[in-house]
């Protein structure tokens, strides 16, 4: 059995009124001996019909792992990323955000490191943006205008490899779209609505969600974790299906919530090894995550203007575990030169 489009259009609508499905997703979610049952049809017709809904149903093709070696899936290649802005940041992850799936920023000084992607977007892509602008989701304080001013007003400072009339070129301020959702009601609406509009005109590349935790934590109750993961997983998959579908890189800051038991050699808690705080949200969120990126603060052991803080790449598909010193100043965020920073994967004790 072999189904064209037409033949498989016709399976379909005889399948939807004898077993009542009410979509060609709902097949996937049927089990190959109860399709049997609903259907009549044999084991192997049921692979086949299941392989041609999954086909029809998926947006975009598998990418094989003979094509990355081959270089004919771009957007996965280590060059093509979003630079942070900074050398010894875009080294720690090998150049920069990737452009699909979901980066988290947990720990301290986050709103900074967003900022500075939403101005880091809008440059050329020889110059490690990518030539669009940002939307700034905010979900707890209000969007630190002051702050995004200053930082537009000193990037000759934190980018002198640029030249100056690049820089005074663009302009930022009207590239950053900013949005301040309430509730879950308005984020989803956002995301799933005014979102898209935007991706789809080619006017952002870039989402941040600042921070993804606060609404969901403070409209479910402790024992409502079913309807909460249900609802984190709806959000994720939207903003899953954005990111791949447009090359958008998506940023979701995550509140951190303490370890009251200390931290647990034995137990995988998705954080920083030998840290007494945890990202917030628990393991539904953090399968969603494709990248989770934490921030603690360091002793300040010298005479430098801001306090160093350790980013550490707590896991990602195409990193090893590693970390490095870097340092909140005016103009942004740095890295910090140490030779003590570990740039090389680290053990897990």
């Amino acid at each position: 059995l072999k189904y064209t489009e037409v033949e498989f259009a016709s399976c379909l609508m005889s399948f939807y009124c004898s077993a009542n499905f009410r979509s060609a997703r709902e097949i996937l979610c049927v089990s190959g001996p109860d399709l049997q049952r609903l259907t009549r049809l044999s084991k192997t017709d049921v692979q086949r019909l299941h392989c041609a809904v999954a086909a029809a149903v998926r947006k975009s093709k598998p990418v094989t792992a003979l094509q990355l070696i081959r270089g004919e899936c771009p957007v996965l290649e280590a060059g093509n990323r979003l630079s942070f802005s900074c050398r010894i940041l875009d080294g720690l992850m090998r150049g920069g955000l990737p452009l699909r799936g979901i980066t988290e920023l947990a720990g301290e000084i986050t709103g900074a490191f967003c900022l500075q992607l939403c101005l880091s977007v809008q440059y050329p892509q020889e110059n490690g943006g990518l030539n669009s602008g940002a939307v700034y989701i905010c979900t707890e304080d209000s969007f630190p205008i002051k702050r995004l001013r200053q930082l537009i007003a000193l990037q000759p400072r934190l980018r002198p490899d640029l030249p100056p009339a690049l820089i005074h070129s663009q302009r930022f301020s009207d590239n950053i779209y900013i949005e301040h959702a309430v509730d879950l009601e308005a984020l989803q609406a956002c995301v799933s609505q005014r979102v898209p509009v935007l991706l789809k005109r080619g006017l952002v590349r870039l989402l941040v969600v600042d921070s993804v935790a606060a609404l969901f934590r403070s409209e479910f109750q402790a024992d409502e974790a079913v309807q909460r993961s249900r609802h984190l997983l709806a959000f994720s998959n939207t903003l899953h299906r954005l990111s791949h579908e447009y090359g958008a890189p998506v940023v979701c800051v995550n509140q951190v919530t303490d370890v009251v038991d200390g931290p647990n050699p034995g137990r995988c808690d998705y954080g920083l090894v030998g840290s007494k705080v945890l990202p917030a949200l628990g393991i539904a969120w953090a399968n969603q995550v494709m990248v989770r990126l934490m921030l603690k603060r360091q002793v300040q052991s010298d005479s430098r203007s801001s306090a160093p803080r350790k980013l550490e790449v707590v896991f990602a598909p195409h990193l090893p575990r590693a970390s490095c010193l870097c340092g909140v100043w005016e103009e942004g965020v740095r890295g910090i030169p140490d030779d003590h920073s570990d740039l090389q994967p680290q053990g897990s004790s």
